[in-house]
């Protein structure tokens, strides 16, 4: 084949299909555990969540958006029943987030699911292999990193 015909892919464009295909991936496997609207940013959000009751701008600041786009996240946790949002006992200018029991469920199942994933790659790639590609999205994470 020529190159025309198949050109090389750059990180930048492998990077966006695996992740892409992971999420589709998560997606199809919690459709199958009865969750089917999974979204790609209910995994970082349940991650945080599961910890306890987050104030909206701790959140923002941990997800490195502004508190309108963390809005935004976690009214599609509530839409869903996952999360509340609570004014705070102490200080009512300040709203919480906090996991419903259902969204308590739904965290277990989406980290059961990227720890089955993780697994499978584990058993699918060198461990040397590995070491090195997470080395790479570490240092692109960092490089590329917003201040």
């Amino acid at each position: 084949m020529t190159e025309s015909q198949n050109p090389p892919r750059l990180f930048g464009d492998l990077l966006a299909l695996a992740r892409r295909d992971w999420v589709l991936e998560m997606a199809r496997r919690l459709n199958e555990l009865g969750y089917p609207d999974y979204r790609r940013s209910d995994a970082v959000l349940l991650r945080w969540l599961r910890h306890g009751p987050l104030p909206f701008r701790e959140l923002a600041a941990t997800l490195g958006v502004s508190r309108q786009a963390a809005r935004k996240l976690v009214e599609g946790l509530t839409v869903r029943h996952f999360a509340a949002v609570e004014r705070d006992r102490n200080d009512a200018r300040r709203l919480n987030v906090s996991l419903t029991e259902e969204g308590e469920d739904y965290a277990r199942h989406v980290l059961d699911v990227v720890t089955a994933l993780n697994a499978q790659l584990d058993e699918h790639v060198d461990p040397y292999d590995l070491a090195i590609v997470k080395s790479v999205l570490r240092t692109v994470s960092t490089l590329y990193a917003s201040d």
